[in-house]
């Protein structure tokens, strides 16, 4: 069963080669399309901080014409500064990574929006998400491979793969965790009508510091 959520806001593994993770079920980028990818991504969002729109130039490498799931962090200081993404996309992903970018830079919530003053005192994050799968079975999470997102009527909550190894949460502390996000109880996956779904995803991360 698939679902299309909205976007959610989150917190925010590399691959090698492109071409489809048998296992989890994620397109796998090699290095030429993550530099594309983030390069992308930074001229979308300073492009918005300049006061001009970023529009990507049409990419010929096929996986960046997939239609994928993908977030877009942003950091200062190695601390968040915005995160929005989606876990569909209607359009290739070269573009979807161009909006989610802008997004995170001015309209997550948490965090007033970016201006002229945050060109070149930022680092980068894109997560390339494999699509949903859901679970009856909480053994099939695999900590450090899946990130969970789980529903229960109105409340909806997400967390990545890496969460769970930055922290140190074995199985179940992971999923109590990503039930707390929801707004739910730490037992709340074991509600009648929470559904769970399990997700892969690759991190390609900025390889540049922040300017001082």
């Amino acid at each position: 069963m698939s679902v299309h959520p909205p976007n959610l806001i989150i917190k925010c593994l590399h691959g090698t080669r492109t071409t489809t993770d048998p296992e989890g079920g994620r397109m796998v980028l090699d290095k030429e399309e993550q530099q594309q990818l983030i390069q992308i991504v930074r001229n979308a969002i300073d492009g918005c901080l300049s006061g001009r729109k970023a529009n990507p130039e049409s990419s010929d490498k096929s996986a960046l014409n997939q239609l994928a799931g993908c977030f877009v962090t942003i950091k200062t200081d190695g601390q968040l500064r915005g995160c929005i993404g989606n876990f569909v996309s209607e359009q290739p992903l070269y573009l979807e990574v161009a909006q989610m970018a802008v997004a995170a830079a001015t309209n997550d919530p948490r965090f007033y929006a970016m201006g002229p003053e945050d060109i070149g005192h930022y680092s980068l994050e894109i997560s390339v998400l494999s699509p949903l799968e859901k679970i009856d079975d909480i053994t099939k999470i695999e900590v450090g491979t899946h990130g969970i997102y789980l529903e229960k009527d109105y409340c909806r909550g997400v967390l990545l793969p890496q969460v769970a190894t930055e922290q140190g949460w074995d199985r179940m502390t992971f999923l109590e965790q990503t039930c707390v996000k929801a707004g739910l109880p730490p037992d709340g996956w074991n509600l009648p009508q929470t559904d769970i779904y399990i997700f892969s995803a690759q991190i390609i991360h900025e390889d540049r510091k922040e300017n001082l």
